[in-house]
């Protein structure tokens, strides 16, 4: 899975050095400014059939707009691992469902004297600025005391984390569990500083409180001036317990880490109340609980809407509002009371893609995000809802939704200076030994195109297939009649 940070998390690094740096995967120009639509299949085989490839395992369908005319086929109907490609069916079907104008909302409703109930939906944008603004409207309703504040997580039910997940992601920012009171993408930034050489690197929360939340055990070390560092940072198991390994040369910059909050209910009621406390108001007890018929609102947020929460998911591929976005479907179904929210929302996912005619064969998926290696997608099925969502009303919003190459998110290092630039539109994916491209191109001499590429099995380095990815790309811009 693409380690890609979030935009709200990558606003929050932004201010300082950032532990790493991606290279920009450049495909190779062909040496032809245009190519016949009966030269395609011998052009992209060329790149498929590299010796180095004869072990990876390639899937691609390219069809025009309409889909009724197929322009290159190889394995377009085999199962693939498909990373977060996974996302492009997530996305079009809550779009479908869901409209480009739904919001997630988060509300705070009295239950009695003193007793105040957050109630949470699921709004993985939800930052501590939403925070502060239901501190506010509690104030002005006249709250200075709550003697039991009552932290209701039960919207979502079921595990926050898939159990096909594995452990080395989880523990990350990019794994973190979903549940109903998500606060800050249930993650927590720490900074890794050099100290004086001998000495342990120093470690630094950007939340102050979380230094009380968690045992550090460090077994890191400053080195000499001009020494090459390297950091690792690992999250316990079964609790709070951070290891810090590694070193960093004196003169290094900090090493800047977003790891998976390890109690995401207290986390959200920890800030709240501090929150809460800036505006003079005095909490008394804290718990959690579900049950209420929450009949009196004093305040409430809501989410962007369900548009620019597509942004976050696609283009900097947010798995945490994609896995979000899935619970979030089940509001339309008409199961009472379910025990698992995610697999209700497949089971919409899944009704909405029928009705955009995507073949129910074509696809079967576990997760929304794509971190589950149980997911098995087509090529076949990721075209199919392209074309279907070409031809939605909804067409607009979902194309804006995905990275353009060369221009944004996690296609923003790729093609630069080909013919791909500014016009292809594509969600990415990767994980070990996977790397996937599904998406739009308008090719200025042919018309609309939709494609997926996806390969298995690479035993390359991922920037190694992603190039050759790239390549295949490219040639579809220089697409022409002829």
């Amino acid at each position: 899975m693409s380690h890609q940070i979030s935009l709200g998390l990558f606003l929050i690094l932004l201010s300082t050095h950032i532990g790493f740096h991606t290279k920009a995967a450049t495909a190779q120009i062909p040496s032809k400014k245009t190519i016949c639509t009966s030269q395609l299949s011998a052009a992209v085989d060329a790149v498929v059939n590299r010796p180095g490839f004869n072990r990876v395992r390639w899937g691609i369908l390219v069809t025009n707009q309409d889909g009724n005319q197929t322009l290159y086929n190889r394995n377009g109907q085999k199962y693939f691992v498909p990373a977060s490609n996974t996302k492009v069916l997530t996305t079009a079907a809550a779009l479908q469902a869901l409209g480009a104008n739904f919001r997630i909302r988060t509300s705070v409703y009295q239950d009695g004297e003193g007793i105040l109930r957050v109630v949470g939906r699921g709004d993985p944008s939800l930052k501590d600025a939403q925070l502060q603004s239901l501190a506010k409207q509690l104030r002005q309703r006249g709250i200075r005391q709550i003697k039991q504040l009552i932290a209701d997580d039960s919207y979502f039910q079921g595990d926050g984390i898939h159990p096909s997940w594995m452990w080395e992601d989880v523990q990350y920012y990019y794994g973190a569990p979903v549940n109903s009171l998500i606060l800050n993408e249930n993650a927590a930034i720490l900074r890794i500083f050099p100290q004086t050489v001998g000495q342990p690197l120093k470690v630094k929360w950007d939340e102050l409180t979380e230094a009380y939340r968690w045992r550090v055990e460090n077994n890191s070390v400053t080195l000499p001036k001009g020494e090459r560092g390297f950091v690792e940072v690992t999250r316990d198991l079964k609790g709070p317990v951070l290891r810090i390994n590694g070193q960093l040369g004196v003169d290094s910059r900090p090493d800047i880490t977003a790891i998976a909050v390890f109690d995401p209910i207290e986390h959200f009621m920890r800030h709240f109340r501090l929150n809460l406390a800036k505006e003079g108001i005095s909490v008394t007890r804290v718990f959690s609980a579900a049950g209420s018929k929450n009949e009196r609102e004093l305040a409430a947020v809501e989410s962007p809407p369900l548009s620019e929460l597509l942004v976050e998911t696609n283009v900097n591929s947010n798995n945490l509002f994609a896995e979000a976005l899935l619970r979030a479907l089940a509001s339309k179904s008409t199961q009472k009371n379910p025990k698992n929210t995610a697999n209700v929302g497949l089971a919409v996912l899944k009704t909405t893609l029928n009705q955009l005619r995507v073949n129910p064969q074509s696809y079967q998926i576990v997760d929304g995000s794509g971190l589950s290696r149980k997911n098995l997608i087509s090529p076949e099925a990721l075209v199919q809802t392209l074309q279907g969502m070409a031809k939605s009303p909804q067409a607009k919003v979902f194309r804006a939704s995905l990275p353009v190459a060369g221009v944004s998110g996690t296609l923003r290092n790729r093609m630069k200076g080909t013919p791909a630039e500014g016009i292809v539109r594509a969600k990415t994916g990767t994980l070990s030994g996977v790397v996937t491209l599904s998406g739009y191109v308008n090719p200025p001499q042919y018309s609309p195109v939709n494609f997926s590429i996806m390969v298995n099995q690479t035993g390359q380095p991922s920037r190694t297939i992603r190039k050759a990815v790239d390549e295949i790309v490219v040639l579809l811009t220089q697409l022409k009649r002829c």
